[in-house]
């Protein structure tokens, strides 16, 4: 019985992550319906892990409950769009107010060892975890520079949870990210309709790091407001075509 109920949650997980991937993607469209049984089918599944995953995501704001009809992708609007990014700004300078507190709060809740589960230097350690998702940053920013946009979106998304992870509260990294995922749900629909994004999205995962690694908070906070005001340019002239 237990592994019946986790092979469910797992399978739970899956379809919303499918979905949710569909949505950003641009292939789940703004204000498509569809119903419980017409997902179930598509995956080949029951219909009771669906109708969780939907609520899931329903709950995570990308769907809207349609009476009597099943689901619809929900649709965000450029001034929706404004309210993420301004709510995202908020969030980072609350993030951003002391980076020394990332290390303490990590240390705090799980000491640092080396990969023989020995201790090793503190400031080491937070070093290599910056290393870590600056990797991912990298891969973020390839993706911006070629404008492959759904790889982008992917190692986004991954790089910034990743990063807000780093100051130890979950409560602040799920919102994070659900403020992140809503916004590329929003954005996604108008990007899709230029030919070639190549020099238009941002790319500065990489400089972000490199500041946390300076402890350099004023540089920090300069790019993300970067990120914030380029982000939302584009998209109010891609809206305005």
């Amino acid at each position: 019985m237990r592994g019946s109920a986790v092979t469910r949650s797992t399978l739970r997980q899956q379809i919303a992550d499918a979905l949710r991937d569909e949505v950003l993607a641009g292939r789940l469209k703004p204000g498509q319906e569809f119903t419980v049984k017409e997902i179930a089918e598509q995956y080949g599944v029951s219909a009771t892990p669906v109708r969780e995953a939907l609520v899931d995501l329903s709950a995570q704001g990308l769907l809207d409950s349609v009476q009597h009809r099943g689901f619809c992708v929900h649709e965000f609007s450029l001034a929706d769009y404004r309210r993420l990014v301004e709510a995202r700004g908020l969030l980072a300078d609350a993030m951003f107010r002391d980076i020394d507190a990332i290390r303490i709060r990590r240390e705090a809740t799980s000491p640092p060892t080396d990969e023989s589960g020995a201790p090793v230097q503190r400031r080491e350690a937070i070093v290599a975890t910056f290393i870590a998702v600056r990797r991912r940053g990298e891969e973020a920013r390839r993706a911006a520079v070629a404008g492959d946009l759904i790889v982008l979106i992917g190692y986004d998304i991954r790089f910034w949870r990743e990063l807000a992870s780093l100051f130890g509260n979950p409560y602040l990294s799920d919102f994070s990210n659900r403020l992140l995922v809503q916004s590329w749900a929003c954005a996604v629909g108008h990007l899709r309709r230029v030919d070639d994004l190549k020099g238009l999205l941002w790319s500065g995962h990489t400089d972000l790091i490199d500041a946390f690694l300076r402890r350099d908070r004023s540089a920090a906070y300069s790019i993300v407001a970067d990120y914030h005001e380029h982000s939302l340019a584009l998209l109010e002239r891609l809206a305005a075509e």
